[in-house]
């Protein structure tokens, strides 16, 4: 998976219809195809259950489908899409279950994290940091669902990259996404701007090194995230549906 530096690209994230240069090599190619499905999915373009075809993909990358199918198969290890013989590769419905496990392990790791972030930091990453909330900011107030979705993630692994553990920013990685996909199938009404405000506190609380608040707001974070997802599945109430409203009786 691509680098993510602690100040936001203005350029969007990778879209499918990239086509690799003439010198790249297969494993390239592949993981150009992993990126632009894997941002996809981020940034809400691919919704949980779609069907991605691999022919349809090679035609988009102009390879052949043995290099989708290597590209489909890391992304099925990284529990993005789902690989089945009857109906070929889908981006991936997480379970009920599967979206407490993932939250779980965020508040583990995140609380463990942000407690060394919060004592090692120097002015000058707060300040990156700051300009980070700013990108946020700016993307919520324009309702920038990709952007916003994007850069309310990579606060998150920017975090990380910060400490200097590319090891924990790409297992961070990973599971925001896993995340994404959950938030598409489970989140109710949720509110960008509140998540926003919850950054900001925790960045405050870094820049006054007290560890403790801002492991507390990390935590609280996560858990206001996850309650905002509902428990069930969105399957409608076939009766409630259907029975007709009293003043049409």
């Amino acid at each position: 998976m691509p680098r993510t530096g602690p100040v936001p690209r203005k350029s969007r994230a990778p879209a499918l219809s990239v086509v690799p240069g003439p010198g790249a090599s297969g494993r390239d190619i592949a993981q150009r195809i992993i990126d632009a499905i894997t941002a996809a999915i981020v940034e809400r373009r691919l919704m949980p259950g779609t069907r991605l075809a691999e022919q349809k993909i090679a035609d988009i990358f102009k390879v052949s489908r043995t290099i989708v199918r290597q590209a489909l198969h890391q992304l099925s290890r990284d529990k993005l899409i789902t690989l089945e013989k009857s109906r070929g590769a889908r981006v991936a419905q997480p379970s009920v279950e599967e979206a407490r496990q993932v939250f779980e392990v965020r508040r583990m790791l995140e609380g463990a994290m942000i407690r060394r972030v919060a004592a090692g930091l120097s002015a000058e990453q707060v300040a990156l940091l700051r300009r980070h909330l700013e990108a946020e900011r700016a993307a919520v107030q324009r309702t920038d669902v990709p952007g916003r979705t994007r850069l309310l993630a990579d606060f998150h692994v920017t975090l990380a990259r910060l400490l200097g553990n590319d090891t924990l920013a790409d297992i961070l990685r990973d599971l925001l996404s896993r995340s994404s996909l959950i938030s598409l199938m489970y989140q109710s009404a949720h509110s960008a701007e509140h998540s926003w405000a919850e950054h900001v506190a925790i960045v405050d609380a870094i820049e006054r090194r007290d560890a403790r608040a801002a492991e507390r707001l990390m935590v609280s974070h996560l858990e206001h995230v996850e309650h905002n997802l509902q428990t069930l599945p969105r399957v409608p109430d076939l009766a409630a549906v259907l029975r007709p409203h009293p003043e049409s009786q």
